[in-house]
């Protein structure tokens, strides 16, 4: 029997590669980069074998869709970013046995849904970053899972949940991350470079802080009930499908865990971003 072991929202800003690989801006990112790595620790010693990514840069305008390649391998530059991320060369085994289970279980729940295969379709950046630093060793298997830009909260719930269930019949140990922000308001183009660490407008700010303060003190319901006015009004990343897509695999208001912050929440270009693992049934 299979099972989820790690359950996590993550960051994945370029700036994290820009702390990397330009010396300019060393250190500005090290409280992320340290909460990746955090997470993949764990990850591994839960004995993760396979990263199950919901990638909100991998964005798709219809149905489901998960990436079934048995190799993801190549080089990534951002046409989003190009000045901040370029160059990142990567390879990750695949998972092509979970990625057709995880389709088969959403048709089965009723939505259209494709596995793909296909030798061109590479990693968005949302999968990257994160498994640049939690995946260092390249020793887990990747599966990113797309984000469709037009699903509802309870569309992506009930993904989630087929997905979940998916997990459960294989024999996968499996590290489920939302990859994406929490608010995602960028800075106007002519201050986008002063806001580099900050957030955009401090209502966005505050409702931040007061999601993290529900998620660490176990008030998933209601959370969930602000869910859909949240993506709305803080312009949710793809409109926070990822989050649905999560907490639809964790049992939705039945889920009975909380939120562990690991380091701290942070601004990026004006959204609002942080690393949370979410406890684990024992």
């Amino acid at each position: 029997m299979g099972e989820i072991v790690l359950a996590a929202k993550n960051t994945h800003v370029p700036s994290i590669w820009m702390d990397l690989t330009m010396e300019k801006f060393r250190g500005i990112r090290k409280n992320a980069i340290d909460g990746l790595r955090e997470l993949g620790r764990r990850a591994h010693a839960q004995g993760a074998d396979t990263f199950v990514v919901l990638d909100v840069h991998w964005i798709v305008n219809q149905g489901f869709h998960v990436n079934a390649k048995a190799r993801h391998e190549g080089t990534f530059t951002s046409h989003e970013l190009p000045h901040m991320l370029s160059g990142m060369d990567y390879g990750y085994d695949g998972d092509p046995e979970l990625a057709h289970a995880l389709r088969d279980a959403v048709a089965g729940a009723g939505f259209a849904a494709m596995a793909h295969e296909t030798p061109h379709l590479g990693c968005e950046y949302a999968t990257l970053i994160p498994m640049h630093l939690m995946n260092e060793a390249a020793d887990i298997r990747v599966v990113p899972v797309a984000a469709n830009q037009f699903a509802s909260i309870e569309e992506g719930r009930a993904m989630g949940a087929a997905m979940a269930e998916a997990i459960k019949a294989s024999d996968r140990k499996v590290a489920l991350l939302a990859s994406g922000s929490l608010s995602h308001q960028f800075w106007p183009n002519a201050v986008s470079q002063q806001g580099l660490t900050s957030v955009n407008t401090e209502f966005n700010r505050q409702v931040d802080l007061r999601v993290l303060d529900l998620w660490q003190e176990g008030q998933i319901p209601e959370f969930l009930a602000m869910l859909p006015e949240y993506a709305e009004r803080c312009h949710g990343e793809c409109k926070m499908i990822d989050t649905a897509m999560l907490f639809g695999a964790l049992g939705w208001d039945d889920y009975q865990g909380k939120g562990e912050l690991i380091g701290e929440y942070f601004g990026a270009s004006g959204t609002g971003q942080a690393n949370v693992d979410f406890s684990l049934p024992a």
